[in-house]
């Protein structure tokens, strides 16, 4: 087997990042199924030997649903009432889901003064600490209702995917693993061109490979592939390693973690493989 890949195996701590197309169904309403398949799958491994730690958006999207509303608000402050709401029913969600496998989640809502201020920094990273040590899965979300450009001081961290890196850079881990509505990274759309090929590995976030990145996600999310790859460059930059995969089925994660070649690996080219290797 692959060195890189061997690293994936041997993986302790791992943050996985879910956006909100994942969780939510086309027509706009929860996706149950989904939400109790990730549970189980995050429940098992963080009930054996991996240290599990969710970044997780759909507050908008799940409030959207639970308002009955078919579109986003367009003032800032309707879509902090939204995001308000729907945060209460995203933990309220993951905490019966979690449930139903014996295990207890923890809500972590962060502004980017952890990365502005050394205080912030270190409080957060004594919870995530805390609870991983506790066997307790972090649910980690931006804060919606405070995060916005109005605010005397930089709260935005602008998307959940630079969340995701934020998070495993403070917390040190070994792997993010960031779930998508596609299956990696292609040379071109593969919505579009069914000749598209799936980037296997890649060592390096040119700005070739940033020019490939399409436009912005579905009506419910806000990222798109230009941000999961400024979130890889972030990854390589800090030496760590990420792969982007698709979410449709949670399960794929145990795969992903026994080594096998799924999705894209970013990984620093002072490993095995190369750009585009099968």
């Amino acid at each position: 087997m692959e060195k890189s890949r061997r690293k994936i195996i041997e993986s302790k701590r791992i943050v996985i990042k879910i956006g909100t197309s994942s969780l939510m169904q086309a027509n706009g309403r929860v996706n149950y199924q989904q939400f109790d398949r990730l549970a189980f799958v995050l429940s098992t491994l963080n009930q054996g030997d991996k240290e599990i730690i969710l970044v997780s958006s759909g507050a908008i999207g799940v409030g959207l649903n639970k308002l009955a509303l078919h579109q986003r608000p367009q003032t800032i402050s309707q879509q902090q009432a939204v995001a308000a709401v729907g945060q209460s029913e995203l933990m309220n969600l993951y905490s019966r889901f979690f449930a139903h496998y014996q295990q207890t989640v923890g809500q972590i809502l962060m502004t980017r003064d952890i990365v502005e201020f050394p205080t912030s920094h270190q409080n957060v990273v004594n919870t995530l600490e805390t609870l991983l040590a506790m066997k307790i899965i972090p649910v980690v979300n931006e804060n919606d209702t405070v995060a916005v450009d109005e605010l005397a001081h930089a709260t935005k961290f602008g998307d959940n995917d630079q969340l995701s890196a934020i998070v495993a850079e403070i917390c040190q881990a070994d792997l993010l693993i960031m779930l998508s509505d596609v299956a990696g990274f292609y040379d071109k759309n593969p919505a579009e061109n069914p000749d598209a090929v799936l980037y296997a590995t890649i060592h390096e976030v040119t700005d070739a490979l940033m020019a490939k990145a399409g436009g912005q996600g579905s009506i419910f999310g806000t990222g798109g592939m230009l941000t999961k790859l400024k979130a890889a460059k972030r990854i390589l930059a800090n030496g760590q390693g990420m792969v982007l995969a698709q979410a449709q089925d949670p399960a794929l994660l145990f795969n992903i973690l026994a080594g096998e070649k799924i999705g894209t690996y970013f990984i620093g080219a002072n490993t095995e493989g190369g750009v585009g290797d099968e």
